[in-house]
This record gives structure tokens, C-alpha cells and sequence, in this order.
């Protein structure tokens, strides 16, 4: 009898305690929910900007496409036109444009590829600028128009330096180093700015030039070796009896050389060859796009026609 009793009493025990533990969570789970602060409005705000985010585009690539979309029609016709336009220089037929993509580009200001609609908004633009219309199309007028731009940013006034303005540069500055001094002979000012630039594209490592401890061309660097300076109007006219197919395009009778301002640099293929594909490759080399982007910053301008052809014409 004793024994159920102290039974019945620890069962008691029991439930009392289990009753206690009960009332204690219940109250502290009062508390806990009373205290919980309710989501702010700038929470919710932003859960509702990240689920209504837009996908896609940027705006500024939207933006862009739709500028860029009118040209379209443009840039297909520019995919064509640029081997297939017909003109006329130096004597002989021409077909297309596309060896002189790199002068184009950075006379209109156009970074994108010459078939592209961003392409065809920046000679638009170019276009508008010099009362051709807002057509974005490079056709023969467009061409006619920057042929003679590009004409005109040559050496003018074709008179023989005095001799005391002519220099001899060092044969190694030369891409055939066994020339006669006679024939690396170079006006002062035009040699002391090639000089400088060709530094400032040793400086670039891009370019990927061998360059010595001071700065210049090494011996057996080719890119930018000076391949033709000064000529004697004698020495042209024997290039020209040399060459009597070369036409007007190719030696002229009345050559920029006769200054010493004008310099045929070394810029890939074979150095001084008019077939279209050799000034192809030219064009592509990465030290001709080096001086079609840095060669005004120091008086150099190109005959758009040679690739290799660069005359001083001072930096004013």
C-alpha cells in the first residue's frame, strides 16, 4: 500500500513540473513574437525591385540597337561596296575601298568594322559634317570627297632642300643598311621627328619591336627602317625608266621625295609593291595601324595609296 502511494506522488511530482515547463515556453513565446519587428516598407520595397528587376539588354545596349537599327540597310550595302566599288585613280581602274579601311575609320571616327551599323552611323555623321548628306553609305562621291582630304594633307610645295638641311642618317636606320649616303639623305626636320616617333613605337608594347638598352630599332628589327629618303629628281627619273608600267600611282614625276620630307617606312609584305595584295597584308600589319593612329602627332601624314608612304608636314 505504501509503495503505490509513493508512486501516485512522483507521478504527481511529474506532471506538476511538466505543467510548469509548459506555462514557461508558452509565455516566452509570447514574448519572442511581441518583440519580432514587422518587415519595413524599405525591405518590402526592394523584395518588389528585385522581382520586378527587367531581364535582358542594359538600357544602354537597348539604347544603342535602336540608334544603330536604321543603319542596317547601310551597313549591308558598306559589306558590298567595300570590294566591289568601282573608281578611278592614277591611271588605272580601282575596285573597292577596303585597303584603305584603317585611313577611313579614323577620319569618320569609327571604331567598329567597316560593315557594321555602328560603322555606318559614323560616316553618317562624317557625312553630314562635309555636305554629303546623313546616308551613312560609302559610295563613290563619299570616296571622291575623302581621297581628296586625304590628298590634300601632303607636302604642297616640291622644291629640293638646301644641302645644308640634309642629313645623313646612320645605315642603321635603314632597312637595306649597304645604301650609299647619297641615298639616306633626309631633311633635318623631318629625321629629328622620325626619330621621335619611331621611340614612342619602340615605347609601345604592343608593337612587340626588338629595341636596344637606349630606346632604338635593333639592328635586325625590319618594322619602320627607313627604306627611301631624299631622291634626286635624276635618281626618280631613273626609277621611272626602271618602272615604265608603274604609272601615276606608282612613281610619281613630280615625287615628295625631292623634299626630304617624304619617308617610304617598312611596314610588312614587300616594302614598296602597289598589287593589292601585298598592301592587304600591309594594312593589317599592327605597326601600320600604329601610324595611321600616332604618326600626325609627329607631322607625319599618308599617301593613302602606299601604305609604306609617310611625309612630314610639320605638327601645325
Amino acid at each position: 500500500m505504501s509503495s503505490y502511494k509513493a508512486i501516485f506522488t512522483s507521478l504527481a511530482v511529474l506532471l506538476a513540473v511538466v505543467s510548469l515547463v509548459a506555462v514557461f515556453e508558452s509565455k516566452t513565446a509570447g514574448q519572442s513574437n511581441r518583440a519580432k519587428p514587422e518587415p519595413s516598407s524599405g525591405a518590402q520595397n526592394e523584395t518588389l525591385v528585385r522581382l520586378s528587376a527587367p531581364s535582358g539588354p542594359s538600357p544602354e545596349a537597348a539604347y544603342k540597337k535602336s540608334v544603330s537599327a536604321p543603319f542596317e540597310s547601310a551597313a549591308s550595302m558598306n559589306a558590298r561596296l567595300r570590294t566591289e566599288l568601282d573608281w578611278g585613280f592614277g591611271g588605272r581602274s580601282q575596285r573597292g575601298w577596303y585597303l584603305y579601311t584603317p585611313l577611313i575609320a579614323r577620319l569618320v571616327g569609327a571604331e567598329d568594322d567597316a560593315s557594321s551599323s555602328e560603322f555606318a552611323m559614323a560616316l553618317a555623321r562624317w557625312q553630314t559634317t562635309n555636305g554629303l548628306g546623313r546616308l551613312g553609305i560609302l559610295d563613290r562621291d563619299t570616296w571622291s570627297r575623302m581621297v581628296s582630304i586625304l590628298q590634300s594633307r601632303r607636302i604642297k610645295e616640291r622644291a629640293p632642300p638646301l644641302p645644308e638641311h640634309l642629313v645623313i642618317a646612320p645605315a642603321s636606320d635603314f632597312y637595306d643598311p649597304s645604301r650609299p649616303d647619297e641615298l639616306r639623305q633626309v631633311e633635318r626636320q623631318a629625321y629629328d621627328a622620325y626619330r621621335r616617333m619611331v621611340r614612342a613605337a619602340a615605347a609601345d608594347p604592343h608593337l612587340g619591336l626588338s629595341v636596344t638598352a637606349e630606346g632604338d630599332l635593333a639592328a635586325d628589327e625590319k618594322y619602320l627602317k627607313i627604306i627611301s629618303a631624299y631622291r634626286s629628281r635624276e635618281y626618280q627619273d631613273r626609277l621611272r625608266k626602271q618602272s615604265p608600267t608603274s604609272g601615276r600611282a606608282g612613281l610619281a614625276v613630280n615625287s615628295p621625295h625631292f623634299t626630304g620630307r617624304a619617308l617610304d617606312l617598312y611596314v610588312g609584305g614587300e616594302p614598296v609593291s602597289t598589287k593589292d595584295e601585298n598592301r592587304a597584308l600591309q594594312v593589317r600589319t599592327r605597326v601600320y595601324g600604329w601610324l595611321v593612329k600616332n604618326a600626325a602627332r609627329f607631322g607625319f601624314h599618308p599617301y593613302f595609296y602606299e601604305p609604306w608612304h609617310w611625309e612630314y608636314i610639320g605638327q601645325n
